[in-house]
């Protein structure tokens, strides 16, 4: 199954790049399969969704900021459970949402993944100008690196 994991958010914004943070390491700390590829992206939207393309499932990796859940708390669910589709990379207030996107790219025939997974950690501090995440969001990365490793089959 052709699968594409992405690390979602703005490295240089503190825990708004922790989506990065964890795609990187699940990357060197696991060989992961040649159907497989890795990337970090700071898009939404339509251009989240371009980046979809041809493939039948993603992992996407991303900050939330919910303010109902402690900060670093993991939350992993599939796309269509998304608690609030105002969330993370995954809503662009300048673009669409992904799932307003995604039935658009299926409309006019792009093949989308069926398997959207997302695994989120509960951040605050996203908009402070810093390459470091906040020690809660810091201490979030290593379940997270195991989750995506468990949703690849690790």
């Amino acid at each position: 199954m052709k699968t594409i994991v992405i690390g979602l958010g703005n490295p240089i914004l503190g825990d708004d790049g922790v989506g990065w943070h964890i795609a990187r390491q699940a990357q060197q700390r696991c060989e992961f399969p040649s159907d497989v590829d890795v990337d970090c992206l700071s898009v939404g939207g339509i251009s989240l969704m371009e980046h979809l393309i041809g493939y039948d499932r993603a992992i996407l990796i991303d900050s939330f900021v919910t303010n109902s859940n402690p900060i670093g708390t993991l939350l992993c669910f599939s796309l269509d459970e998304l608690p609030n589709r105002a969330l993370g990379h995954i809503f662009s207030a300048h673009d669409t949402t992904l799932q307003n996107a995604l039935k658009v790219g299926k409309e006019l025939g792009a093949q989308l993944p069926k398997d959207v997974t997302v695994i989120a950690v509960e951040a605050q501090n996203v908009y402070d100008f810093s390459e470091q995440l906040t020690p809660a969001v810091a201490a979030a990365v290593p379940g997270a690196v195991q989750a995506v490793i468990n949703l690849l089959g690790g």
